[in-house]
C-alpha cells in the first residue's frame, strides 16, 4: 500500500532508486562500527572493578548502541518505513537517555534540574524538526529534509557541546571524552548532510556511494567515546541500587 509501513524510502546517494536488499552495501556494512563500539565498551565494563550494585545504567546505554546498529542495518537494507522507525527510535532513545545520564552523573544536577534540562532538550528537538530550512542550507537539500534530515540533530550537537563545556568547567574527568565526542559528532553531521550534495563525485566500484557511510563510522566513534566516558567516569566510588536507565548520582564513599 502506498505510504504504508512497507513502502520504500529512497533517501541516500548509494541506494539511488534501487529497491534491492544490497543496494546500499557501504551504508549497511558500516553499521558494524556501532557493534564494535558497544563491544569495546562492554569489555571495558567487564574489566572495571565496580563497587556495590551492577551498573545497569551503563549496560543499558551499551545495549542501546547495539540496537542502533541493528536498526540502521535494517533500514539501509530493507529501506522501508517500518525499518526507518527501527532506525530512528533507538537513536532518539539514546539521545534522551544519555542526556539525562550526563546531566546527573557528569554535571551533578538534581533530579528536577535534570528533568527540566531534558524537557528543554525535547522541545529543541521538536522545534528543529519542524523548523523551515534556512536559506544558507538550501543548496544541500537534494535529499530528504534539511539538509538531508540532519537539521534535527542540531540540538543534540549543541547540547553535547554545552555539557562538555560545563564538565570542563567543573574539571570532571569525563570532560575530555565529551569534547572529543562533540568534535566527532560535528564532523559526522557534515558527512550526513553532504551525502546527496557530493553524490556524483563519489564513484566507487562503478557506483555512486555518497558520504552516509562516513556518518555511520564517525557516529560510531562518537557513541563509543560517550560510552567510554560513562564506563570510566559514570560511577565514582559506589552506587545505590538502581534500575536500567536510572540517572541517580553515584554515592561517594569516604
Amino acid at each position: 500500500m502506498n505510504g504504508g509501513l512497507t513502502s520504500k524510502i529512497f533517501a541516500y546517494c548509494e541506494r539511488g532508486l534501487d529497491p534491492a536488499f544490497w543496494a546500499e552495501p557501504l551504508n549497511a556494512v558500516s553499521n558494524a562500527g556501532f557493534f564494535i563500539a558497544a563491544a569495546v565498551a562492554a569489555v571495558a565494563m567487564v574489566r572495571t572493578r565496580a563497587v556495590g550494585q551492577p551498573r545497569w545504567s551503563e549496560w543499558a546505554l551499551i545495549g542501546l548502541v547495539g540496537v542502533i546498529g541493528t536498526g540502521s542495518f535494517l533500514f539501509h537494507t530493507l529501506a522501508t518505513r517500518w525499518a526507518a522507525i527501527a532506525d530512528g527510535a533507538p537513536i532518539a532513545i539514546f539521545m534522551l537517555a544519555y542526556t539525562g545520564y550526563a546531566l546527573r552523573r557528569f554535571l551533578g544536577l538534581s533530579r528536577w534540574a535534570s528533568a527540566l534540562g531534558l524537557a528543554a532538550f525535547v522541545a529543541a528537538l521538536a522545534a528543529a524538526s519542524a523548523a523551515p530550512c534556512p536559506l544558507a542550507l538550501r543548496s544541500l537539500v537534494k535529499g530528504v529534509g534539511c539538509p538531508n534530515g540532519s537539521l534535527g540533530y542540531g540540538p543534540a550537537l549543541v547540547t553535547l557541546a554545552l555539557v562538555a563545556a560545563a564538565a570542563a568547567v567543573k574539571r570532571h574527568p569525563a570532560a575530555g571524552y565529551l569534547i572529543a565526542a562533540s568534535a566527532a559528532f560535528a564532523v559526522s553531521l557534515v558527512m550526513r548532510s553532504l551525502d546527496q550534495e557530493v553524490c556524483g563525485a563519489t564513484m566507487v566500484w562503478g557506483q555512486t556511494r555518497g558520504t552516509h557511510a562516513l556518518w555511520h563510522l564517525l557516529n560510531a566513534v562518537t557513541l563509543g567515546v560517550l560510552l567510554m566516558a560513562a564506563v570510566r567516569y559514570g560511577d565514582v566510588a559506589g552506587t545505590s541500587s538502581r534500575g536500567p536507565l536510572d540517572f541517580s548520582r553515584p554515592r561517594v564513599v569516604g
